[in-house]
């Protein structure tokens, strides 16, 4: 399965370390060599990144290991391809726009047989589980709120999106709007907590 790496901070953080170290997990240090991305929000802005190669040969990834991102929001996929071909479509995090902002996701696990109704603007580009979750996320979310909830609001909805897709497969996922990270673990989760002395 995937790796994932998420930050949020409360004033724009420095992810590079962090990312360089992540990055060596795409083909160097461990076995997911089947594409990697990021994410990371400026303001409302969005900067993504994606890549088919694996971390550590691609030239995309040492820009981003060169580039001073700063952010308080960053989500970043390492891929261990469990659907779809290895190709740039099926790379994560993926992006969506809601109520005029930008969201990104990504996935680690596998929803077996996982292709829900998609009825909305919100459709796959590619052929794999997560991105049909996240649409789903995305059409679900729109349904549920129809303006712009509050943090708790979108919380407890999504509290309830990701039981119900839990119940498909291991469901494990890193999602943000630029103002929140939220994040699931329907396995083991891990965070480094890291203050300012």
């Amino acid at each position: 399965m995937c790796q994932l790496l998420g930050m949020n901070c409360n004033v724009p953080t420095d992810v590079t370390f962090s990312f360089t170290g992540f990055a060596q997990r795409g083909g160097k240090t461990d076995h997911h060599s089947d594409g990697w991305g990021i994410a990371f929000f400026e303001g409302k802005g969005l900067r993504h990144f994606v890549d088919h190669q694996a971390a550590v040969e691609s030239p995309v990834a040492e820009l981003i290991r060169r580039y001073p991102i700063k952010s308080k929001n960053v989500i970043a996929h390492i891929r261990k391809a469990t659907q779809g071909v290895v190709s740039l479509q099926n790379c994560h995090p993926f992006v969506r726009e809601l109520w005029g902002r930008y969201w990104v996701f990504a996935h680690n696990g596998d929803l077996k047989d996982f292709r829900p109704r998609l009825h909305s603007h919100f459709r796959p580009v590619g052929d794999t589980d997560s991105e049909h979750a996240f649409c789903w996320i995305m059409q679900e979310l729109a349904k549920s709120h129809a303006n712009v909830p509050s943090i708790q609001e979108l919380t407890l909805t999504l509290k309830d999106l990701a039981i119900r897709l839990s119940c498909c497969g291991t469901f494990n996922f890193l999602l943000s709007n630029g103002s929140a990270l939220w994040s699931h673990a329907s396995t083991s989760l891990y965070y480094i907590e890291r203050r300012h002395p």
